[in-house]
């Protein structure tokens, strides 16, 4: 095999592997859903218990901006990984066992949740 033939294949093997969400895109995902469920309950709590206070409307603000930019981020991660895949499914199955705490680290210990 010439060594173009070589750097050809290595490079196909890059694009694709740069490609796909990395196990930590998935973490980094998962943990956003997260924070933008608990920001969703912390905007709820404070529209209905909260005093109608300058304070409390400019921290709600805050919470909707925050919100919004995680929301952003989590599209983008969504269309990257359709892209990647080339359909709605998501093919890393190794990925969703790092991100649900079920994978295992090369020295086959348990993964550790962040």
């Amino acid at each position: 095999m010439s060594s173009e033939a070589g750097r050809q294949i290595l490079k196909n093997i890059e694009d694709e592997v740069s490609s796909r969400p990395s196990a930590i895109e998935f973490e980094m995902a998962y943990q956003s859903r997260v924070a933008i469920d608990r920001i969703k309950f912390a905007i709820k709590h404070t529209e209905q218990f909260g005093p109608r206070t300058e304070q409390i409307r400019e921290a709600g603000l805050q919470l909707l901006d925050a919100l919004q930019r995680l929301e952003t981020v989590d599209r983008r991660f969504q269309e990257r990984s359709r892209i990647a895949t080339g359909s709605g499914q998501i093919e890393t199955p190794r990925a969703h066992a790092v991100v649900n705490g079920t994978g295992r680290s090369s020295s086959h210990e348990p993964a550790k949740s962040v």
